[in-house]
């Protein structure tokens, strides 16, 4: 019974890491598209700081549909592996990333491609950045579900 404590527990750690990987991503984007558009820091425009408050779970959500097929395989992968270390998780993120930007041009919609080099590399930055913060919420933690022997205490 404990072992099957142990499995809902790290399924939901994996579940919350997800989340906070797709904010960072989103959050990522979100800057990027500001700064892009010349908002700096040095002046804040109140309206655009308050818009980052819909914007960044919004996006999330956009990004967290895209991007799970790919990303379940590598944390999959991670757990299956014990993988542990950062660059595992930000290297995932970059194939997760790439593998959006695969989808989306085999796509037969052309207005969904991504063409421009900016977009493309914002997406790649993305995914690492998802990734990092995916190790750092979960992925630090990988395959410890199986690491050490829960005894069963119902005897």
């Amino acid at each position: 019974m404990r072992r099957i404590i142990a499995y809902l527990v790290r399924f939901a750690v994996i579940l919350v890491g997800y989340l906070v990987a797709s904010l960072a991503a989103s959050a990522f984007l979100n800057i990027l598209f500001l700064a892009h558009h010349g908002y700096t820091p040095a002046d804040p425009d109140p309206t655009a700081t308050a818009s980052l408050y819909f914007s960044v779970p919004f996006v999330a959500l956009f990004v967290a549909y895209f991007a799970f097929i790919p990303a379940a395989l590598v944390i999959l992968i991670a757990e299956v592996l014990g993988r542990r270390d950062w660059l595992f998780y930000a290297l995932g993120g970059t194939v997760i990333a790439l593998a959006f930007l695969g989808f989306v041009h085999r796509v037969a919609d052309p207005n969904f491609d991504v063409t421009a080099t900016n977009a493309r590399l914002a997406m790649i930055g993305a995914g690492v950045v998802g990734g990092i913060f995916y190790w750092l919420s979960a992925g630090r933690w990988a395959g410890s579900w199986r690491r050490e022997a829960l005894p069963d205490l119902e005897a």
